[in-house]
């Protein structure tokens, strides 16, 4: 007679315990939520089609921040908290790692490479996105390749992995380019179509993005030989294994489930805002590979 109580103790017990919100076993990012009864989103403002303003200059949207908003779903189901507030945080390709670590923001996911070098700094999630860094330029400038680059005037984005990937070409190959480096993407198209560039280097479907909300669109043309392929992800501090957990199983079941050939479909193969535009740009078998099988590795490390 005395096992029914010690397995209903046993069993109440493990349920505790295993229970996504029991206050004593949440740590790290997952209390601080708790806590404070808010989660601090990173996003971008130019960053089309991850991260942007759209029609409303006060609301992010994109691919990355569709699948930023499945995560907090996710979390507000761990933590049992419906009533989630979510703050958003404008970051840079120069700031979103600081505030990162700092904890001024709780989850980054915008167009941010997964490597080698900045899994040191902060932790990444399974990769969201796939692609190669190629050249936007003038259908009529001539430019076809980086080689055809040979000591002209090229702009990228300050803090990127092209901004470290073209100084490099740059010294090894003696191509004697002007690399100008600009605050975001926006400003380096600014520069491209001003004509003080006469190509933008970048991951090519920001590239696209980019091309999607110039004046005139049709002038404008991606090309070259990729120099990398990388894979976005999203960032968070550095060894907080609960909410990564947490992170990884709410895109991993976003890719599982088939919603994210919506959310691709709906950011890629549809007009977006804010110019209603269609970036016309089909899914690579890199990045259904990379949904078919979700890992938190680098391109590098594949």
């Amino acid at each position: 007679m005395r096992i029914v109580p010690r397995v209903l103790s046993a069993a109440i017990a493990a349920a505790l315990i295993s229970s996504p919100a029991f206050a004593s076993e949440l740590t790290g990012t997952l209390k601080k939520i708790k806590d404070s009864g808010t989660i601090t989103l990173g996003h971008r403002d130019a960053s089309i089609p991850f991260s942007y303003f759209g029609d409303n200059p006060q609301q992010p949207v994109g691919y990355s921040h569709d699948l930023q908003l499945k995560v907090v779903e996710a979390i507000k189901q761990e933590l049992g908290m419906p009533d989630l507030k979510v703050r958003y945080n404008l970051v840079t390709s120069q700031t979103r790692i600081p505030l990162v670590q700092n904890g001024t923001v709780d989850l980054e996911c915008g167009s941010t490479t997964n490597n080698i070098e900045r899994q040191r700094q902060v932790d990444f999630s399974v990769g969201i996105f796939e692609v190669g860094t190629r050249l936007l330029t003038k259908k009529t400038s001539g430019v076809s390749d980086f080689p055809d680059l040979k000591g002209k005037n090229v702009v990228t984005t300050a803090g990127t992995t092209s901004e470290r990937l073209l100084k490099i070409m740059n010294a090894e190959k003696q191509m004697g380019m002007n690399i100008i480096s600009a605050k975001d993407h926006g400003e380096s198209f600014l520069m491209l179509e001003s004509g003080r560039a006469l190509a933008f280097m970048m991951d090519d479907a920001l590239l696209y993005g980019e091309m999607a909300k110039a004046k005139q669109p049709a002038d404008w043309v991606v090309v070259g030989e990729p120099q990398s392929f990388e894979i976005y992800g999203c960032m968070m501090r550095k060894g907080d294994e609960g909410f990564k957990q947490v992170v990884d199983k709410a895109i991993s079941a976003t890719f599982a489930s088939g919603e994210v050939n919506a959310i691709y479909d709906k950011w890629f193969m549809q007009p977006i805002p804010p110019k209603n535009l269609n970036l016309n740009f089909p899914m690579s078998d890199e990045l259904k590979k990379l949904i078919a099988n979700p890992t938190d590795k680098s391109a590098e490390q594949i």
